[in-house]
């Protein structure tokens, strides 16, 4: 609803409000029926307030309606495209929404205001799997205006047989074309709804968390369900455990990396295992022969 559209409604009820009043001080006999020069007074000053709350309604009104004729008859000159993204899920341009709007016959160029359907444009952009959310409007000057959120993913799945995103949302998303975004990748006995819920819990406390952000490379699922990390820094795997535990073992690792691995080198163990409660077990490396 436009400000001038809500502004005639409030105008038509302070109108009707008023004549209401009027008639209620009549019944009630708060204003006396006599020819008392404080009664003419009064009815004057309530006659004059009658009058420009009926002409400011009036004019609004004539405003609302001029208003709906013109944006009706006017021809879309331009069609400006918003698209709201960042590093993290810029894969969409222009170019791409452009097609889209052609392709379904909703590009708005050169439709009159009356033609321009904003509601089905706004559909048929959200039913795309690369857009979130899509907001359109015509503006009084003869513009269209697109302002598109992209899906950020914040996790990818690559299995035997599938290859996804996970979205900021929870909800899985394809691979955008030419596009590879920056986030961890689950590796192993993957499913879907394992993905969407336990791994996504996982990768939003991994961002939000100071320490371990962009820590985590890959994450891979054994078959009985345990979780090994590897991370960005060290040649190490990390033994997680059953991922529910995930916060307690975390703040465990991290000790172990500050108070342990920043003395004895970060290369020296091949496995730190985190399953067991309270112990943080190493396995070191190996010394190769020559």
């Amino acid at each position: 609803m436009s400000i001038l559209h809500f502004l005639a409604q409030k105008f038509s009820q302070l109108e009707a409000i008023f004549y209401a009043l009027f008639f209620i001080l009549l019944s009630k006999k708060i204003v006396p029926l006599h020819s008392s020069k404080i009664y003419k007074h009064m009815i004057k000053k309530i006659a004059i307030i009658g009058v420009v709350l009926v002409l400011a309604a009036y004019l609004i009104h004539a405003v609302v309606v001029l208003s709906r004729q013109t944006e009706a008859e006017q021809t879309c000159s331009e069609l400006q495209i918003e698209i709201q993204s960042t590093s993290a899920n810029n894969y969409l341009s222009e170019k791409n929404i452009l097609k889209i709007l052609t392709d379904q016959q909703l590009n708005p160029i050169g439709q009159t205001g009356q033609n321009i359907r904003t509601n089905a444009i706004e559909k048929t952009l959200e039913a795309n799997p690369f857009i979130a959310d899509a907001e359109v409007y015509k503006t009084l000057n003869g513009k269209v205006k697109i302002k598109i959120t992209p899906r950020t993913p914040v996790l990818r799945v690559i299995t035997e047989t599938e290859n996804y995103y996970v979205d900021d949302r929870g909800t899985i998303m394809p691979i955008p074309p030419d596009f590879g975004a920056f986030v961890p990748v689950a590796t192993g006995n993957v499913k879907k709804s394992y993905a969407m819920r336990e791994l996504y819990k996982f990768v939003v406390y991994l961002q939000n968390n100071n320490f371990w952000n962009n820590q985590i490379e890959q994450i891979n699922v054994l078959h009985n369900m345990d979780v090994e990390l590897i991370p960005k820094k060290g040649d190490h795997i990390i033994l997680l455990g059953e991922i529910a535990n995930y916060q307690e073992n975390l703040d465990k690792l991290q000790l172990f990396y500050e108070k342990g691995l920043n003395e004895v080198g970060w290369n020296r163990y091949s496995m730190i295992n985190l399953k067991y409660k309270n112990q943080v077990v190493c396995t070191k490396k190996e010394k190769k022969t020559i």
